[in-house]
């Protein structure tokens, strides 16, 4: 008598779906839902947020030159004093849904969800089921992620990528595969386009990892991570060499740098300055004139957004002077004539020169637009 014997499948491999049991995956469903529900219960609560951004968001809503600078006002004046990756975020969810407090803030919180499920994801494929869940639990506790992820700082994005970029690394590890590295490169270029140099911090901890642990020849590796670091120049450097190439006269201040330069921006204020605790750049207290090159403008006080409707900049002696009539009010949905602007706005008196607030010179119209500055 002859036996005959199915053939043995294959073992799935460690971290894939169909090797999760009917426990785990429940265990990470309550996992998710819970991180959503603690992110997205009473969002409104939040508000406007952070008002510098919630002001760009709004502008890029309006112009799509605002949307691809990242301009504060829909006038093209001035720009945030960070790259838009994150504000293109919610700038779109603006333009679909309608610019509000919660199209604004719940891509935010499911930035969140995203970040616990990929941190669960990392941790599993390394530590196993327990241990990821764990990890997981603990990110989607953490109270600092609890408030970044329900605030617009571009943090909630800058965190996402830099985690999903951890994930991209381990899964590179585990076949020196070219792919996932150079996958993980683009991840980390891209999150530079949130905050700058602040997505390049975890850069040599994910380097080491794969240059001691891939099992390949080291030169192979070597090549392998020159790669992913020619992915991080191309995704990170698309946005700057448009912006440095762009006439400066048609496009709006590089807010935050002195010479109307992102360069400068990336290697000053949001590079070493941010490394070495010299950031430098336009401060923000209630009423405080800060200085964009040859422009000054007030710093609203905390929590107190004004919104600007300035017309085209113009590019004159590395200062940003709006033109056309000015807007402002407390409230992003309403706009008001341009004698409202509060005492403490910085004003552009053509003729005149940048002064803080009525009544205007003899002779002089009043242009005004104010707005306070983000800091994160």
């Amino acid at each position: 008598m002859t036996a005959t014997l199915a053939p043995a499948r294959p073992a799935p491999a460690d971290g894939a779906p169909s090797g999760r049991s009917p426990r785990e995956w429940a265990a990470l469903a309550a996992l998710l839902a819970g991180t959503a529900v603690l992110y997205l219960w009473n969002l409104g609560a939040s508000g406007w947020a952070n008002g510098y951004y919630a002001a760009a968001v709004q502008s890029m809503t309006q112009n799509w030159t605002a949307f691809l600078f990242g301009s504060f006002d829909a006038g093209n004046v001035v720009t945030v004093d960070k790259p838009p990756g994150a504000l293109w975020v919610m700038a779109l969810s603006a333009r679909i849904f309608g610019f509000s407090s919660w199209s604004m803030l719940v891509p935010q919180a499911l930035m969140g969800v995203a970040t616990v499920a990929l941190l669960y994801a990392a941790v599993r494929r390394v530590a196993g089921p327990g241990a990821g869940l764990l990890a997981g639990a603990a990110m989607a506790l953490t109270p600092v992620a609890v408030l970044m992820f329900r605030f617009n700082n571009p943090d909630a994005l800058l965190v996402l990528l830099m985690v999903a970029a951890a994930y991209a690394t381990v899964r590179a590890v585990e076949g020196a595969s070219t792919r996932w590295i150079v996958f993980a490169g683009a991840l980390i270029g891209a999150a530079f386009l949130t905050k700058m140099a602040q997505a390049f911090v975890v850069v040599p901890a994910l380097a080491l990892a794969y240059l001691v642990a891939a099992p390949t020849g080291f030169w192979r590796r070597v090549r392998q991570l020159l790669a992913a670091g020619v992915a991080i120049v191309v995704t990170a450097g698309w946005w700057v060499a448009l912006v440095e190439l762009w006439p400066a006269d048609a496009r709006p201040y590089i807010g935050g740098s002195v010479g109307n330069s992102v360069l400068e921006l990336a290697l000053g204020y949001n590079g070493l300055g941010r490394i070495f605790g010299n950031e430098g750049g336009p401060g923000g207290g209630g009423g405080r004139l800060v200085r964009y090159g040859g422009a000054r403008r007030a710093a609203g006080p905390a929590g107190v957004p004004r919104w600007c409707s300035a017309g085209p900049a113009v590019g004159s002696a590395g200062s940003a002077r709006p033109r056309g009539r000015c807007g402002c009010s407390n409230s992003p949905s309403a706009r008001r004539p341009h004698g409202c602007c509060p005492p403490r706005s910085c004003c552009w008196w053509p003729g005149c020169g940048w002064r803080a607030g009525p009544p205007a010179p003899t002779g002089c119209a009043r242009r005004c637009c104010s707005g306070a500055r983000g800091r994160s």
